[in-house]
């Protein structure tokens, strides 16, 4: 077996540190799969993370966790036996195998033969981040943060910051006989900071990280702090001085301009859940029943693409060892694809897009999105600015709330603007966004030529598991959106 490094790398950590041989981990994988079983797989993971918080100009945590385990799946039909166990011994993992396979009633094993792997993909580095930066360095980070967020402006009175890093490995053994493996850094910074002017307090933020190593964003070679964490607090100031200037939003149908990047957001939520197949195997998205149809506004192509270089998002391998991929979802407004996992597309008689994941061993693998885009089109910003006679421009996204089988959201906007005339006037507050995916997709009458991605700063949660995403975005035109205000 031709192994790449990563697959060496977490055989001899899981397999042989373990002191089992591939040959038994193919028995333990064989204990869960019997005569009847239509898929079983064995899903080791190791994970190490670090955070660290500043607050009134201190540092006032850091912690460190680790854990290790392995998660072991049979199934059948629509039915699933899982267990996992902390213990990687022959012994236990044997008892969780024999667990798993309880679903179904025969007692005959099938001999499993590992025998290949997916091709060996590597879109960001396996070496852990955690360790390339000693702590003291971690913390002087934080503090030049303080220290630089409030030189930038009298008004700024708190800064609130964090750093965190992370390292995954994972190994996958399944009933077919495939064998995969994935080391997975990831780094993050955030920043919030509060600004006071007559007694009025408002709230900024920015932040972003990704699939990389601290020294490839945070830290030149020598040390000193790179000019991206300076541009990610001067994002939070801004955002913070501005809303203290905002005025009112009206209430009503307005038109809505949203910016490029981090807006995606809302495509992710309103949108992307809806596209994840177990919700249109159950037929309980807004989406079911639709493949092939047109769904939204021939300007619209939507994918998720695992392949990204080093985005937050981006996964070599999933978590059930099949290649990351490049999904189209929506190809110029018709619908032509659902984000899959192997169970899913097993039950929907097609195949898996490399979209199961999962939180960690000791949970199942579901259809998740990674990164999620729109993919740009034709005008300028300033074109579809331009084209407003009166609307919103909304540059920032906060949080909302999602109902997946009717597609409706409520979303908040962090930063919003007033369009007048075809000009960007003052900034609003309180602007909220109301509507249902499919129905915005419709409503989408321009498209610019400005794609962006997200910092890297999303966290997706399903079914009590977060993961990892990214989102993006051109600046798109809306025609009309309920817009929720403080003045109607």
């Amino acid at each position: 077996m031709n192994q790449n490094s990563n697959l060496k790398t977490a055989i001899q950590h899981f397999i042989l540190d373990q002191g089992l041989s591939l040959s038994q981990a193919e028995n333990i994988l064989s204990c869960a799969f019997n005569t009847q079983m239509d898929y079983a797989d064995l899903y080791f993971q190791v994970s190490r993370s670090e955070s660290w918080s500043l607050e009134d100009g201190l540092v006032k945590d850091g912690t460190f966790h680790q854990e290790q385990g392995a998660g072991i799946r049979s199934m059948i039909g629509e039915q699933t036996g899982f267990a996992y166990t902390e213990a990687l011994d022959d012994s236990s993992l044997r008892q969780a195998a024999q667990a798993a396979s309880k679903i179904a009633k025969s007692t005959t094993s099938q001999k499993i033969h590992i025998k290949n792997h997916p091709n060996d993909h590597q879109f960001y580095p396996n070496q852990d981040p955690i360790n390339q930066v000693d702590s003291a360095q971690k913390i002087e980070l934080l503090k030049y943060i303080d220290r630089f967020a409030k030189s930038l402006d009298p008004r700024i009175t708190q800064v609130m910051a964090s750093y965190s890093a992370s390292f995954s490995m994972v190994l996958v053994l399944n009933s077919q006989g495939e064998l995969a493996a994935d080391l997975r850094p990831m780094c993050r910074i955030g920043i919030s900071v509060i600004a006071e002017q007559n007694k009025k307090r408002e709230r900024g933020s920015s932040g972003g990280g990704g699939r990389a190593l601290p020294l490839d964003l945070f830290w030149k070679q020598d040390s000193t702090i790179t000019q991206l964490v300076e541009d990610y607090a001067r994002q939070a100031v801004n955002q913070a001085l501005i809303n203290l200037d905002a005025c009112p939003t009206m209430a009503g149908l307005q038109t809505v301009i949203l910016g490029s990047g981090w807006p995606g957001i809302l495509l992710h939520e309103a949108i992307g859940h809806g596209l994840e197949g177990d919700f249109n195997r159950k037929n309980t998205s807004a989406f079911s029943n639709k493949m092939g149809e047109i769904v939204a506004s021939p300007l619209c192509t939507i994918v998720d693409d695992a392949t990204i270089l080093g985005h937050r998002g981006s996964l070599n391998i999933d978590d059930e060892g099949v290649t990351g991929q490049n999904t189209l979802l929506i190809d110029k407004g018709r619908l032509c694809g659902y984000m899959q996992d192997r169970k899913n597309a097993r039950l929907m008689k097609t195949q898996s897009t490399g979209n199961g994941r999962r939180e960690s061993y000791a949970q199942l693998p579901m259809p998740r999105m990674t990164n999620t885009y729109m993919l740009p089109g034709e005008h300028s910003h300033q074109e579809i600015i331009a084209s407003v006679k009166s609307g919103i421009y909304a540059p920032n996204f906060g949080g909302g709330q999602v109902d997946i089988t009717s597609g409706k959201f409520v979303f908040s906007a962090s930063e919003a603007y007033q369009i007048e005339n075809g000009k960007i006037t003052h900034p609003l507050k309180g602007a909220t966004f109301i509507g249902s995916g499919p129905e915005i997709l419709k409503q989408v009458s321009m498209v610019g030529n400005n794609l962006a991605l997200d910092p890297g700063v999303g966290v997706c949660g399903k079914d009590g598991q977060s993961v990892p995403v990214g989102v993006g975005q051109p600046t798109l035109k809306i025609d009309q959106l309920l817009v929720g205000g403080t003045e109607s």
